[in-house]
């Protein structure tokens, strides 16, 4: 709504300046000079042509690059992406920015086709139909918007032509009859599914041989078109089309561009090795944190004292704070009162992507991980950061920034390997198995290059030996120097695991101490434990 209101306050203010932009007379423009000599209409239309597919492949570097990741985190986990770095803030102005950037180019050169400019040329409803062509053609493919947007420009010429929509409505009806019949046959969809969207298309055709004249019905049918292919087909033209071939190939919907594994280093070598750092000194200080909603005090007054290279268990019954806790070190909630000192610097206030960068990686309780993308693309939103490249080195693909993808897919493919994700680097991580998952979101962790990890309930839900083995990456981790916050449920996964376990219980720390202390303590016993 402030996008659109904004526009529309930009519209007015042109209209009124009519000392620079003549108001709603508009401004005349000669088609532009090339080479010192005025370009012919043949000479501009290839100008177009050649900037627009300049145009294509630097979006298509764009996306590929760390900024498109980012980009597609963004748009599947705001939280997450935070979390990983990646300021949220900070990519959603870089993308209204390079999409201001190639709007003008347009708007600059359509101005330049009509030699003609004013304020109505560029309105709200244009900004609807560019938002449809994206819709339609397929909003995660480049080659969806360019299939979108031609359907956009051309369809209202279709419309005008009676004879020419008679022959395209019987093609469409043809194909859908066809098609249904495939995906029926094989068990792709029902009938029941298809009935709706087959009627509408076949009415179509045979609505089309039933009119003399289109002039009329012209708005009707192109909305009836559109919204056929809005409802019925969200993922757009292409995404239907690809998720079709797929279905009929009986081919997995896996991700994208297949790596070879060969020449990867021991992963290990890829963690961040931190064990030289003042092991048993204070890395975490958390001073009378109080966090209240209203009036529910969800943390009240609690302290902790991490210590380096230790692992630190955080255990209480649901709704005792721990995730709140969780959420106050990692910037997601600003305390209402107390303090966090990290390395002796205090991270309240700061935003979660600042945190995150400071050396404090975390998982979440509910998996939080960019699920339309593959295993490799998640780890490496987290090796955002090794990223130094500007959009210029991007978009012409200069030496610095090759380097740096190089660099970031053999040390995301080493992670994968350590957790013993290699064989699923391109999957979708969507499709990947809940404990393989939760490997994955430790991974894109240590990414980071985190001094202190926070565990968010890694055990839940893992079988026997998904436990065992997530025992045995958690310890190889410790290893390396990195301190842990481990927040479980699974009283077997802590008394073995950690050096130290504080206990929170409505909000309030009850006991703190060796596991075996903390598991003896009678109010424990009383809150949590049971006997």
């Amino acid at each position: 709504m402030v996008t659109l209101a904004f526009g529309t306050i930009v519209q007015i203010l042109i209209n009124e300046m009519t000392w620079l932009t003549e108001g709603p007379m508009g401004i005349k423009l000669p088609l532009p000079q090339i080479l010192g000599s005025t370009a012919s209409e043949f000479e501009y239309f290839w100008l177009v042509a050649i900037l627009a597919l300049l145009s294509m492949v630097v979006v298509d570097r764009f996306l590929k690059s760390q900024i498109g990741r980012a980009f597609e985190a963004l748009r599947d986990s705001p939280i997450a992406c935070d979390c990983m770095g990646v300021s949220v803030y900070r990519f959603k102005v870089i993308a209204f920015v390079i999409s201001a950037g190639f709007a003008g180019l347009a708007g600059c050169l359509y101005a330049y086709s009509e030699q003609y400019i004013s304020p109505n040329t560029y309105n709200n409803e244009l900004a609807v139909l560019f938002l449809l062509a994206i819709i339609m053609g397929g909003r995660k493919s480049r080659t969806g918007a360019i299939i979108g947007a031609a359907i956009i420009v051309l369809l209202p010429k279709l419309l005008d032509d009676i004879h020419l929509f008679r022959i395209v409505a019987s093609g469409i009806a043809i194909l859908m009859f066809v098609g249904s019949v495939i995906a029926i046959g094989k068990q792709i969809t029902t009938f029941k599914r298809i009935i709706v969207p087959l009627i509408g298309t076949v009415g179509l055709a045979l609505f089309s041989f039933w009119l003399e004249s289109i002039a009329d019905w012209r708005l009707s049918i192109f909305g009836f078109m559109i919204l056929l292919v809005v409802y019925y087909l969200q993922d757009g033209i292409v995404g239907f089309a690809k998720s079709f071939y797929l279905a009929l190939s009986g081919k997995a919907k896996t991700a994208r561009g297949g790596m070879s594994l060969e020449g990867v280093d021991d992963s290990v070598s890829f963690i961040s090795n931190v064990g030289g750092k003042n092991i048993g000194g204070e890395l975490l200080r958390v001073d009378s944190v109080l966090m209240q909603f209203g009036g529910l005090k969800a943390l009240n007054n609690v302290d902790l004292s991490i210590k380096r290279g230790t692992i630190h268990g955080l255990i209480g019954p649901n709704g005792s704070g721990k995730s709140t806790m969780m959420n106050v070190l990692t910037g997601i909630y600003v305390p209402t009162a107390g303090n966090v000192l990290f390395a002796d610097k205090s991270v309240v206030g700061r935003t979660s992507s600042d945190i995150a960068l400071s050396g404090i990686a975390r998982t979440f309780q509910n998996v939080q991980l960019f699920g339309e993308m593959t295993a490799l693309q998640n780890i490496m939103v987290g090796l955002h950061h090794t990223f130094k490249s500007n959009l210029l080195e991007i978009a012409l693909h200069l030496p610095r920034y090759l380097k740096e993808e190089r660099e970031a897919r053999s040390r995301g493919l080493a992670l994968l390997k350590f957790v013993g994700l290699e064989d699923l680097a391109n999957e979708e991580a969507r499709n990947l198995p809940y404990g393989k998952q939760r490997l994955l979101e430790i991974a894109r962790a240590l990414a980071l290059d985190p001094e202190l990890l926070l565990l968010d309930e890694p055990a839940a839900g893992l079988t026997a030996p998904d436990i065992k083995e997530l025992l045995r990456i958690i310890r190889k981790i410790r290893d390396s120097g990195i301190t842990f916050i481990l927040i479980e449920h699974h009283m077997d996964v802590v008394m073995s695991l950690c050096d130290t376990v504080s206990v929170l219980d409505f909000g309030q720390k009850i006991a703190e101490g060796k596991p075996a202390e903390v598991q003896a303590d009678e109010k424990v016993i009383h809150a949590y434990l049971g006997t």
